[in-house]
């Protein structure tokens, strides 16, 4: 048996919801089979018959609606003390959160946006989400049965008792088919499977640093160093991770290798690109032994990160051990689909270094049909178009960033929210500019982000300029598929 394949019959049963059709704790399965904890499928659709009054309105993550009652956890250690299938509510989630929420049904948090982890993690494991809820962890009562549905729009809300709920089950023979590829933005190998049935055309963003992360959770310069590490119970605790191995940095790699792995199989042989770390200072510092290799920045949104980091001392040890992954998953593993993207790339003279990083490692652009692309999510990205052009296979448009950057606006800012527009006009013409210039240059571009799922209007936007693709969370896959159809039916009736 060949060794994708091995990965793919790995995989069979191991995902953590194959319990998920399980009540909630605590309710009788005759009244929670009307509401299953997770989509029957990924092909599912809800509508809400019969409900319980409103208590909680947020933003809606997710498509799905879910029962389960209530569990309240106002820090990390309340939260993994709370039962399996219960609805979860908090002020807000981290990744260390990530194995909670895997056991919830859902996850009610009175802080976050869009973009934050708690909606970035449920949109991936399936769960429905509200989160910027307000008060929901004085209005939501210990143990009370609710349910949380997603399936109404853009707002989520969370309803006292158990609603009647309409599942419909979507006939895949009826998605229909288009010219702009549609794509799945994935971090997560254990969820991957779950989203095999939809008819997706590879995946398009994998985030290295949500793999390092959640698989990992050791600082790559800190298992290079323990030495350096000055906390005795951190240096136990990456010693404890480490045994066995031959070399420590064996065991961040083959780790590493292992989930991307598992990743590209899910999909083989359609394309999988892995997008190379881009922890900002405050996240990386919060990794095991992080402390002790970063730095203190005032702004780390526009500090050390991405590609500035492949190249300089104090972490160039810790792409090539990035690199070492991505080899053995292509070349050990069979992962061939496997391409590569570099994040925040400030300027063509950086992105001449970091390719020849890249090579120095073994990872050569070209190099047996190794595709090296650029995220485009920095304003000079696009008035340079010409230049990384010359120097990448596509872009990939990352449009939370470039919006930031365009409006100087941060993008987890509750206050100043109304004022992140990720299709506005001023980032609608940059998108136009690039994907013009690209084409010119026989390059492709994509975009990654929730603005195509979130608003019609702008797939239409993005296929009238010719976009190549996009790549979306599992949950907008269908509602884009059908807007990129529209928007090519309507620009084929007009040719």
């Amino acid at each position: 048996m060949a060794v994708r394949d091995r990965w793919i019959s790995n995989q069979e049963g191991s995902a953590p919801y194959q319990d998920a059709s399980a009540p909630p704790s605590g309710i009788p399965a005759t009244k929670c089979r009307s509401v299953p904890a997770f989509p029957g499928s990924c092909l599912s659709r809800y509508t809400i018959t019969n409900r319980g009054r409103e208590l909680v309105r947020g933003t809606a993550i997710g498509t799905g609606v879910s029962a389960g009652t209530v569990c309240t956890a106002g820090s990390l250690e309340e939260a993994s003390a709370c039962p399996d299938h219960c609805v979860l509510v908090c002020p807000d989630t981290g990744p260390e959160w990530l194995p909670i929420l895997e056991r919830a049904h859902a996850v009610v948090t009175e802080h976050g946006t869009r973009t934050s982890h708690t909606a970035i993690a449920c949109r991936e494991l399936g769960i429905p989400a509200i989160v910027n809820a307000g008060e929901a962890m004085t209005r939501l009562k210990e143990d009370d049965p609710v349910t949380v549905s997603c399936a109404e729009g853009d707002e989520g809300f969370v309803y006292e008792g158990f609603a009647e709920v309409q599942v419909t089950e979507i006939d895949p023979n009826t998605i229909p088919v288009t010219r702009t590829r549609i794509m799945l933005n994935l971090a997560n190998p254990a969820a991957a499977t779950r989203w095999q049935c939809l008819p997706a055309d590879g995946i398009g963003l994998v985030r290295m640093e949500f793999l390092i992360r959640n698989l990992i959770g050791v600082h790559p310069m800190a298992v290079l160093h323990p030495e350096q590490v000055t906390d005795k119970a951190e240096r136990q605790r990456i010693a404890e991770l480490t045994k066995g191995w031959k070399e420590a940095g064996a065991f961040f790699t083959e780790t590493l290798a292992q989930g991307i792995a598992r990743l590209a199989a899910s999909v083989y042989p359609r394309p999988v690109t892995i997008r190379t770390s881009d922890f900002k200072t405050n996240e990386h510092i919060k990794l095991i032994g992080g402390r002790n290799f970063e730095p203190l920045e005032a702004n780390p949104m526009l500090g050390w990160r991405g590609a500035s980091r492949y190249y300089r001392a104090g972490f160039r040890e810790a792409f090539a051990l990035e690199c070492e992954a991505i080899q053995i998953a292509r070349d050990e593993m069979g992962m061939d689909n496997l391409r590569i993207m570099i994040p925040f790339c400030r300027t063509p003279e950086e992105a001449d270094k970091v390719l020849a990083e890249l090579a120095r490692n073994g990872l050569a652009r070209g190099d047996r049909n190794l595709a090296v692309y650029m995220s485009a999510e920095i304003p000079a990205n696009i008035e340079l178009a010409e230049e990384f052009s010359q120097r990448f296979d596509g872009f990939s448009i990352g449009t939370n960033d470039l919006t930031q950057l365009t409006f100087g606006v941060d993008r987890d800012s509750e206050r100043l929210s109304e004022l992140f527009n990720d299709h506005h006009e001023a980032i609608k013409r940059m998108i136009a500019r690039l994907i013009e210039t690209a084409h010119q240059n026989g390059r492709e571009v994509g975009l990654c982000g929730q603005a195509p799922s979130d608003h019609p209007e702008f797939s239409a936007f993005l296929v009238n300029c010719g976009i190549d693709f996009l790549s979306v969370s599992p949950d907008g896959f269908l509602r884009v598929k059908e807007q990129v159809a529209l928007a090519e039916s309507a620009e084929a009736a007009h040719e």
